[in-house]
């Protein structure tokens, strides 16, 4: 196997491991309604995640664990994806909040801005923010 073949795998695990938690996140109310179905497929497009694996996921989101991203941008990122998926169907809850503050620790940030960290994120993405100013915020909240 060619070490390009090795790392695909690895970026795969990765995107199964970060839509496994989007959906965790969608779940958290026991139930995906349709913003957060559509919301949900277009990111399983986005991150090269098939029919069948994203079946698999829905119906066992806890067996693909959260793979911890290679960089501090994709951490940023993946935040802006599972910080989006709170407002997929309009008013996040307090369950989904506590949820996004333990992804948070999950995605490497540090654990005592997690607090400001969800904060800001949230605000963000309330208010509309795209992802590259969304990115910026974060990282000065974060520094």
């Amino acid at each position: 196997m060619a070490i390009s073949d090795a790392f695909a795998t690895g970026e795969h695990k990765r995107n199964l491991g970060h839509f496994s938690s989007i959906v965790k996140m969608a779940l958290i109310d026991n139930k995906i309604t349709e913003g957060e179905e559509k919301f949900l497929l277009r990111k399983a497009r986005n991150l090269n995640i098939t029919d069948e694996e994203v079946e698999k996921i829905i119906k066992n989101p806890d067996l693909y664990p959260i793979n911890p991203p290679v960089g501090y941008d994709e951490s940023i990122e993946r935040l802006f994806r599972l910080t989006t998926m709170l407002y997929a169907d309009d008013t996040p809850s307090k369950d989904e909040v506590d949820f996004l503050k333990k992804v948070i620790v999950g995605l490497s940030f540090n654990i005592k801005n997690v607090d400001k960290i969800a904060s800001e994120a949230v605000h963000l993405i309330m208010n509309n923010n795209d992802e590259e100013d969304f990115a910026k915020a974060i990282k000065a909240v974060n520094s």
